[in-house]
């Protein structure tokens, strides 16, 4: 999403109904099974993938019991964990650049599905790396204003490692490099900072304009097939919306 709204973004994502929230945990559930498998194992002191995906899952207000049991279900099923992590690109109305990423048990009808998404959104579903390279991976951490004093919040993520600190309408951003996320996530957490979010993620590098009704409507149908696709873990786009 544009840089100027994260912090609205964030909030109207958490207050999602019930059967959207439904779907925003069974995807974190299957993130936390995957971190299981291939982080190494259910203890997230020892599997730092893992850690950093509980905390994700706690500033979607995933609640405790749910993390839980997710956790102890993939350490103790591991071998039957069989999503695939696959990244499809794309272009939707006038040229935004659409990056899917899905965990799937079935490749063929995850790839069907998103094909379909940008069908109906007036794009086409391109090769890998046709969009991906106007986008770039960076840990983002977002604190409200009102959990954090700015000046200290600064010189804790600094020394933590991170690369910007940006001062928004609402609060602050944090962004890192992927190998410095988790030290600076843990530096705020450690402070007993509550994070509005905390992802690795990936942000355009240059952002693209929809001019017509026709074009909007078509972006938001897009979106709105991938948010209700089980399969789908994250959209990233550079639409300036």
């Amino acid at each position: 999403m544009a840089g100027h709204s994260k912090f609205a973004n964030i909030k109207h994502r958490k207050e999602k109904n019930d059967a959207a929230k439904g779907r925003v945990f069974t995807r974190l559930g299957r993130e936390l099974a995957m971190a299981v498998k291939h982080g190494g194992g259910g203890d997230p002191e020892a599997n730092l993938r893992l850690k950093d995906t509980i905390a994700k899952c706690k500033s979607e207000n995933m609640p405790n019991d749910t993390i839980e049991r997710s956790i102890k279900k993939a350490a103790g099923d591991v071998d039957n964990v069989n999503f695939e992590a696959v990244t499809y690109e794309g272009y939707g109305p006038a040229g935004v650049a659409v990056i899917v990423k899905v965990l799937t048990d079935n490749r063929h009808r995850a790839a069907a599905n998103v094909r379909h998404a940008f069908t109906k959104g007036g794009g086409n579903m391109g090769t890998p790396g046709c969009v991906s390279f106007s986008f770039r991976e960076v840990g983002q951490i977002m604190v409200e204003a009102e959990h954090a004093d700015e000046d200290e919040l600064m010189l804790l993520t600094a020394d933590g490692g991170a690369d910007d600190f940006i001062v928004q309408d609402g609060g602050y951003e944090i962004l890192t490099s992927p190998e410095n996320f988790s030290a600076v996530r843990e530096a705020i957490e450690a402070a007993q900072i509550a994070m509005a979010s905390a992802e690795i993620t990936m942000l355009p590098q240059t952002y693209a304009a929809l001019s017509t009704p026709e074009e909007l409507k078509q972006m938001n149908k897009m979106l709105d097939i991938l948010d209700n696709e089980d399969d789908v873990q994250n959209v990233y786009h550079n639409w300036e919306g």
